[in-house]
């Protein structure tokens, strides 16, 4: 499955909605060039909804910790939002959950690039625990 972006703005953070599956080859590759492009175009935040994504790879992982350190060294920060419940598990696998800022909520993602806003943290103890009690 091809991956595919669609890069949308929310209170002056970019937000781009992943599509596909995030896996060696040229949906890693897309994934880097993609946060790269937003990066040299001075933003240094952005969130990566990813609610449609399939599956990532151990090279998938790889181009999120390079999105997330390109963005870092320009001084900003990714958040992912919308995980699937396999993503989360593997996010904690890999202990990357200690690396990212996870959410459940648009809004609460937004509001946690501005200080002074409450939010509300994504609980992956507690949405582990839930969706294993759901069929």
């Amino acid at each position: 499955m091809d991956l595919s972006f669609t890069e949308r703005e929310r209170e002056g953070i970019p937000i781009i909605d992943v599509k596909g599956q995030v896996v060696a080859g040229d949906g890693a590759d897309q994934l880097r060039e993609c946060v790269k492009a937003i990066a040299e175009a001075g933003r240094t935040n952005a969130i990566l909804n990813l609610a449609a994504v399939s599956y990532i790879d151990s090279s998938g992982l790889g181009a999120l910790v390079m999105s997330f350190s390109t963005l870092r060294k320009a001084g900003g920060a990714l958040k992912l939002l919308n995980l699937t419940r396999r993503n989360v598990e593997l996010l904690v696998l890999t202990k990357l959950e200690t690396v990212f800022e996870v959410y459940d909520d648009e809004q609460n993602a937004v509001n946690s690039f501005f200080p002074g806003r409450e939010i509300k943290k994504f609980d992956i103890l507690m949405f582990l625990q839930q969706s294993k009690r759901q069929p």
